[in-house]
């Protein structure tokens, strides 16, 4: 992208006596999608894209305009121009540090170097190994982008980085003519193709085909309130989904948050620490700067169990009187909104033959299965991919079809001991009809009185 530089910065210097700010943003992509069904190629999508926005601000309000032809920039600077000229607003932006930076995510094998067959063989070994037993059909879903963008403001920071990103997801059905289960699994992150090179994908398969298989067998959760221990991945969707969200500063300021003059107040218990953190570099979610060009962080957001901060973007952390954390996401064509990155709870001390010993009835989640939150009630669903009884301090019966749902902050408070382990987990977050890559997790951790929801 540096071949534009000089243009963006002619734009910027011909139009910023006409407005208060601009940026800008462009990027190159190169990303191979390929889907599998029971072993066969169902579909392969390959591509480059290039593409570039534009955004003014004037009178308070945003003028936003976008491109795939880089020589129609003048055009969609005007049409910028106009759209905030023709409104007025309210927005201001925090301030923010001028950078001058160049960075690139550290690959070994660039997916470049690798042939769709190659992708497509251990496409099919994963596939071949979840189809055990009751197994009757497999999906294994391949995606990869290698991503060079470029970011210049009207303040003077100027920004590259080339990101590469790579994930694998495999499902496995199982039936015995009467039932099916599901299994589930994914690995990725942000590096080439060595991290799928170097996986055992064997294990891989075989695990998401022996939870298939396992759910069959399994017996129908009870329902009630149970003292539970989450793994570490529900723990993620947890607190992903019910604590992130609702500390996002758009989803506060649209009076859609429980979290709402909730800040420097206590909403858990004494143990519960949340972080969100775009510099995990093993973590999905991993960027060095957002897209207006804040460094990121290691943001705290519960501390002690009090909220200490919230997720904002420039124009949002303005209205709280603070600096962005750094999480204003979206693909170049879209409008920044405040997105989580990695999101996680700090471990404990405790091992997980610690965390069960003293219960005498409990249930063990493990997975996800998806679920919804209402963040301006404060309460959640989660269906979990599947459980186990915990009687006498030692996990017996398998469970299936078992959900977790609650109030926020009582659940939050409710947590009573946190396992040393920690594990993120590979996924993507839908929020305003965009979608961004993120990591959740957490340690395994024991939760009193959860509403737990099952057939029985």
């Amino acid at each position: 992208m540096e071949d534009y530089i000089n243009l963006f910065e002619k734009v910027i210097e011909k139009t910023i006596p006409k407005v208060d700010y601009i940026d800008i943003r462009a990027g190159k992509g190169n990303s191979t999608s390929i889907l599998m069904k029971d072993g066969e190629i169902d579909e392969i999508n390959t591509g480059m894209s290039i593409s570039a926005r534009i955004r003014v601000l004037n009178n308070g309000a945003w003028g936003f305009a976008y491109t795939t032809d880089l020589s129609k920039f003048d055009e969609i600077t005007e049409t910028a121009l106009k759209l905030s000229n023709s409104l007025k607003g309210d927005v201001e932006l925090a301030e923010s540090e001028i950078i001058k930076d160049k960075i690139a995510t550290d690959v070994k094998i660039p997916f470049e170097d690798v042939s769709i067959e190659e992708k497509q063989d251990i496409m099919k070994e994963a596939s071949d190994s979840a189809n055990i037993d009751e197994v009757n059909s497999t999906t294994v879903g391949y995606g990869d982008i290698e991503s060079n963008e470029l970011f210049l403001n009207s303040e003077g920071t100027q920004i590259q980085v080339k990101t590469s990103r790579v994930r694998m997801a495999l499902n496995a059905t199982a039936t015995d003519g009467q039932i099916i289960q599901f299994g589930h699994g994914s690995i990725g992150g942000v590096k080439g193709f060595e991290l799928i090179k170097n996986a055992d994908i064997e294990e891989f398969g075989r695990k998401v085909g022996d939870k298939a298989n396992r759910l069959l067998k399994a017996e129908n959760a009870p329902s009630g309130k149970f003292k539970i221990i989450a793994d570490p991945e529900l723990t993620g969707v947890m607190i992903h989904e019910a604590l992130g969200h609702a500390t996002e500063a758009d989803l506060i300021l649209q009076n859609d948050s429980i979290l709402k003059n909730k800040l420097n107040t206590k909403i858990a218990s004494d143990i519960v620490n949340i972080f969100d953190d775009a510099t995990i570099k093993d973590g999905f979610g991993y960027y060095p700067y957002d897209v207006e060009g804040v460094k990121t962080k290691p943001n705290q957001l519960v501390k002690d169990g009090e909220l200490i901060s919230l997720l904002s973007s420039r124009e949002t952390a303005s209205k709280f009187d603070m600096k962005s954390s750094g999480n204003a996401r979206s693909i170049i064509s879209d409008a920044p909104i405040v997105r989580m990155s990695n999101t996680y709870l700090q471990p404990g001390d405790m091992t997980f033959e610690e965390l069960i010993e003293d219960i005498h009835d409990g249930i063990y989640l493990k997975g996800s299965r998806g679920g919804q939150v209402d963040t301006g009630k404060g309460i959640f669903q989660f269906n979990a991919g599947e459980g186990f009884k915990i009687e006498n301090g030692e996990l017996t019966t398998p469970l299936r079809d078992v959900s977790l749902s609650g109030n926020i902050l009582e659940t939050l408070n409710n947590v009573e001991a946190l396992g040393n382990d920690f594990k993120l987990s590979v996924g993507f977050c839908g929020k305003d009809g965009q979608t961004a890559p993120v990591g959740d997790g957490g340690p395994h951790t024991r939760i009193n009185d959860a509403m737990v929801g099952g057939s029985n």
